[in-house]
């Protein structure tokens, strides 16, 4: 008797089996011979019933029976799962395109790498330098005095004693002195760090690009000169300029350069504070102490060096009226450039 129904239950098993087209019908099957309740589970139920003579034959058969089945069940799972992978990954060339999002370039990278190209346009090549400085190249050898508020905590991240995060780039142009012999002419770009309140107009990291010239007889009319065909080239032909005088401890005579507003066109709107003008820079001819600190004879030698900081010439450009917008990674904001 138990013999026919294993017999009954393989054929049964051959019949269904073949039905099977989904993960639904897979697990109805399953539930069907393999759970506790099925088919295969009751007929080892009903050995117990046999007799001790016939339950070693019996037991062998149905153990065949259940690695049999158990064996083609999951050679079918198998199969079904491999099916299903290869019909997620089907391509349907009906459907619309997505359009992929390609990153772009910073605008304070756009702004920077625009800068570079004019002033190597000019003769000037680019170099870099660490923004860990030591409060000598940072400050005193720049003409800086002891007692300079710019040396103060509330201006400066110091690391240690005589160490900081530099609070420009003119640092960079102590090292090329006292690598280079003149003729030097060189922009360094890169960022700095002031120890200031965040706020609209001001953040305590931001990029800088100075320049230096040093050689025999350059003046400053060379300098304005540099400066106005840099300006005209970066923000547009026909701008007004002026040079007002200003003080910079590296820099005698120093000065700040301002253009006109290229967005009121000197009628005075909010951005230059109705004012007509937009400071862009500082310049000035390289301090005689500072050839001294860097063994250039500045008998022989004279340079000028000039400074801009990157962020707020992009504001000024690009219109921009919040300098925390460059930090905030905010997609709206960035797509537009």
């Amino acid at each position: 008797m138990l013999e026919e129904k294993i017999s009954e239950i393989n054929s049964g098993f051959n019949q269904d089996i073949v039905t099977i087209k989904d993960q639904k019908q897979l697990e109805e099957l399953r539930i069907k011979y393999f759970s506790r309740n099925g088919l295969v589970s009751q007929l080892f139920n009903e050995l117990k019933n046999a007799s001790k003579e016939e339950k070693p034959v019996l037991g062998k058969s149905l153990n065949t029976l259940r690695n049999d089945l158990t064996a083609r069940f999951d050679s079918l799972k198998v199969k079904l799962e491999i099916s299903k992978e290869k019909e997620e990954d089907k391509i349907d060339l009906s459907l619309p395109g997505t359009r992929r999002i390609i990153g772009s370039r910073h605008l304070i990278t756009q702004t920077l790498d625009e800068i570079k190209t004019i002033f190597k346009g000019l003769g000037f090549s680019v170099v870099g330098g660490p923004e860990l400085e030591s409060d000598y190249n940072n400050f005193g050898a720049l003409n800086f005095p002891p007692n300079h508020p710019a040396r103060d905590m509330q201006d400066t991240f110091f690391i240690t004693e005589d160490f900081l995060l530099r609070t420009h780039t003119s640092p960079v142009q102590i090292r090329v002195m006292e690598k280079y012999k003149p003729p030097i002419r060189v922009i360094m770009p890169g960022l700095c760090y002031r120890n200031e309140a965040i706020s609209s107009r001001s953040y305590c990291v931001f990029h800088q690009v100075e320049g230096l010239y040093v050689d025999t007889d350059v003046t400053f009319a060379e300098l304005k000169g540099t400066l106005v065909s840099f300006a005209q080239q970066f923000y547009g032909e026909g701008l007004k300029y002026r040079f007002r005088p200003s003080f910079f401890p590296f820099t005698e005579p120093s000065a700040e350069m301002d253009i006109t507003c290229f967005l009121c066109h000197g009628k005075g709107c909010r951005v230059c504070k109705h004012s007509g003008w937009l400071e862009i820079l500082g310049c000035g001819m390289v301090d005689p102490n500072v050839f001294d600190n860097v063994n250039i004879d500045h008998e022989k030698y004279t340079g000028y060096a000039f400074g801009m900081g990157i962020e707020r010439t992009a504001l000024l450009k690009y219109g921009i009226d919040d300098i925390r917008i460059f930090f905030e990674n905010d997609f709206r904001f960035l797509r537009q450039f």
